[in-house]
Parts: C-alpha cells; structure tokens; sequence
C-alpha cells in the first residue's frame, strides 16, 4: 500500500476528487478524465499545461469567457439557435472542459480527432440573425471571438487566483502555444501574445451587443444550480468570482454588478477553494 493511503486524510481526498471528476466527465456515458500525455499538442514543460491545470481557475475562467462569448450576437445565435442550453447549461459548461482538456492533456491523435468532430460540427451551425444578417460558425472570426476570450479568461483567472507572479515573457508563451488549438479549429485572426489577445478583444467590442437575448443566457449561466446542495455555495461563489473577472465594460453591458464590498470575501473563498482542490489532487 503506498504511503498515501495511509494517511487519515486520504478518504477525504478521494472523496473530493471523486465529486469533481462527477462534475466534469459525464458518467452516464462512460467517460473517464483525461489521463495526461506527453504526446499530445503540449507538454509537460508547456504555459498550457500550467495554466490548464488547476481546477478552480479553469472554472471561474470558463464561466467567465461564456459571458464574454455571448456578448457577439452571431456566437449568441449559434447557441440559441442550435443548442439547448436552456436544459443543459452545465453540459455546455462540462463539453467544454473536455475539449480543453483533450486538446491540452491527451494525446494528439485524439485531440486532432476532437478538433475535426467540433468542425464537423460547426459546418452544420448556420443561420439568420434577428436582423437578417447570415452567419456561420464557421467563420474565422467568430472562432476567434470564442478562441480569444477562452484563452484570455483562463489567464486572468490564474493570474488571479494560482500565480498573480507568471512573468509576462510566460503569458505570451501561453497564447503562442494555444495559438495551435485556435488555427486548427479555423479561428482568423488567432493572437500569438498577450497584447495580441488584448488588441484583438479591443478590435471586435464594436461588435458586441447586450440584448435580452444575451441578458437571458447570463441568467440561465449564473442561476445553474450545483450537481449536489452542498456544492452551491462554493459554485455561487466562483460564479460571482468569474463575474469580477469580467472587464468593467462586459460587466456593464450585462448588467451584473460587481462584488463591491463583498470581494474581499469572495476572493478568499475563491483562494480558499482552489488550495483545497489543490490539496486534494496532490498526490
């Protein structure tokens, strides 16, 4: 028996590991966690790979970048339009981990075959905008719209809560490797550094639209309840923490109000969360 099991605390490790890998992988369907690869698009020694690894910063950084999504009115479309996200906001949520993770940890053959299923995929996302306009998933620039903000907000989200200290060369690091996810899935213009992604976001705010279509799916986003009872009060908390890591100007188009007084509580318990997993994941 290796020394691991038998500490006192080994149960409740197990235990929590087990809840979040419930969260993540859809067991009725069989799926397993991504078992990490060094054969895949990164590796070990990639700013993926670290900015990727930590549950609770990829939570509040995937809420996050959903909203930031949904402010484009033809990516809000597509989910509209072709998605029942009203009835499955956390399948959306948990279908999205997995491709980060495939993409991140697994091998390559099964995160190119991922890539081309997602593109399969888009091929068939077509529509009309309520104002008559076509648009297409497929469309380079909305796969950087999506790309973009992903990568931008699981960044902020380890910025804020797993290393406030990545020095910038690493930042740049990060969107130049995860540069190869966005050109793979179609994504035009793709940011290959940090100010890339910055300048990118700048470029397509003339873009963005705050509706009651947008306000709806914010709602539907924020107001999931948890798989278990127990668990929404640590999901109300990362939720509020992916809301102030919003830009002031997406919070604003959303309507939803800073933390104000209560961030200093928030974020202790966002810290508070993340060391917990952290621990619990620590082998």
């Amino acid at each position: 028996m290796a020394l691991a099991d038998l500490s006192p605390f080994a149960p409740i490790k197990r235990r929590i590991v087990g809840e979040v890998r419930a969260v993540f992988n859809d067991q009725k369907r069989g799926q397993q966690p991504v078992q990490r690869r060094t054969d895949g698009l990164f590796g070990p020694q990639s700013a993926a790979w670290t900015v990727h690894g930590d549950v609770t910063t990829m939570m509040v950084g995937g809420v996050a970048s959903l909203l930031m999504q949904m402010l484009h009115p033809a990516v809000l479309a597509g989910v509209w339009d072709h998605s029942d996200f009203r009835n499955d906001m956390i399948g959306r949520l948990r279908r999205t981990a997995r491709f980060i993770a495939v993409t991140t940890y697994g091998a390559r053959d099964d995160a190119e075959a991922l890539i081309a299923r997602i593109r399969k995929i888009h091929h068939h996302v077509v529509g009309t905008l309520p104002d008559g306009t076509p648009y297409s998933a497929d469309d380079p620039r909305l796969l950087a719209w999506v790309h973009v903000t992903e990568m931008t907000s699981f960044l902020d989200a380890w910025l804020a809560y797993g290393n406030p200290a990545m020095p910038l060369a690493e930042q740049d690091r990060y969107f130049a490797e995860v540069a190869l996810i966005g050109e793979k899935l179609g994504a035009d213009p793709v940011p290959r550094s940090k100010a890339e992604a910055l300048a990118l976001i700048q470029a397509m705010r003339p873009e963005l639209v705050a509706d009651a279509r947008s306000r709806e799916v914010a709602q539907i986003v924020l107001s999931q309840r948890a798989p278990k009872r127990a668990a929404q009060p640590i999901q109300a908390v990362t939720f509020q923490a992916a809301v102030d890591l919003l830009p002031r100007w997406a919070r604003e188009m959303h309507g939803l109000p800073a933390s104000g007084l209560g961030r200093p509580l928030v974020a202790a318990g966002t810290f508070g969360l993340a060391k917990t997993l952290r621990w619990a994941f620590h082998d």
